[in-house]
């Protein structure tokens, strides 16, 4: 990791900061990325966590970038909030991007109760937005977030040294949008006992690409299936933003109008 990243999370630990890396950095601990410019933070909206955050945010001389301005509303409704950390610091030139509240994701306190922890050299541990988490996160409007979701899912099927358990079962049949991949896993759900098989009827009764791979579909309808899924969730992240994008429009021509 390199150092003016090493240089913001010791920064959130040493004031106690209650956050979660995700993000392009978190793709690269779980194996789905190979390189990230920007360290992004999921931190939980409270007033004394902020204020911590703040001090964090203090040491690295960071400013907010763009809008809007750091204030605990505009995390509640969505937005991420820009900084930028100071020439003279360590992590000149950073970008720090903080969320609190993300669609297609539970509440923060959810999030850091099923949270991934890595053990990083001159580091420690680093509390990380759990990977279920995480791709959901990243099924945006996007186009660089939709390969990166197959790479993540499809790295955490095939790492030989995770027992294949009903909750990473419930997962992959879930998320694989590898559609060879995907009908593998479905024969393997149907021969892993009872309650892999219960949870692969779930997924077949709400997730279109699982139910054409148990039927045997050849994968090119398959693949069909998963486009149709990636469109839908395009969409509606494309909803999600639009108010939240007018809003930052309307504070930029505020600003303009106000000469800030």
């Amino acid at each position: 990791m390199p150092s003016p990243i090493r240089t913001v999370l010791s920064s959130m630990r040493e004031h106690g900061v209650r956050h979660l890396l995700m993000g392009g950095q978190a793709c690269i601990l779980y194996g789905g990325a190979e390189f990230s410019r920007d360290t992004d933070l999921a931190v939980l909206a409270s007033r004394d966590n902020l204020d911590r955050l703040r001090a964090a945010l203090g040491s690295l001389n960071a400013h907010v970038v763009a809008v809007p301005p750091f204030e605990i509303e505009y995390l509640e409704r969505g937005h991420a909030i820009h900084f930028e950390c100071g020439a003279e610091t360590p992590a000149a030139g950073m970008r720090v991007d903080v969320m609190s509240t993300m669609r297609n994701v539970p509440s923060f306190e959810v999030c850091w109760d099923r949270r991934s922890t890595f053990d990083l050299p001159e580091l420690g541990p680093i509390d990380v937005l759990g990977l279920e988490d995480l791709v959901n996160c990243k099924k945006t409007r996007r186009d660089k977030d939709w390969p990166m979701i197959r790479r993540l899912v499809e790295r955490h099927y095939l790492d030989a040294t995770l027992a294949p358990t009903l909750e990473r079962f419930r997962f992959w049949l879930g998320e694989l949008r590898t559609p060879a991949l995907l009908r593998e896993c479905v024969e393997r759900a149907r021969v892993a006992g009872a309650d892999v098989g219960e949870a692969l009827d779930e997924v077949v009764r709400v997730r279109e690409a699982t139910r054409l791979a148990a039927d045997g579909s050849p994968e090119d309808v398959i693949a069909d299936a998963m486009a149709r899924e990636e469109a839908r969730e395009r969409a509606a992240d494309e909803a999600y933003w639009r108010p939240l994008i007018k809003e930052l429009e309307k504070l930029r021509h505020s600003l303009r109008r106000g000469g800030g």
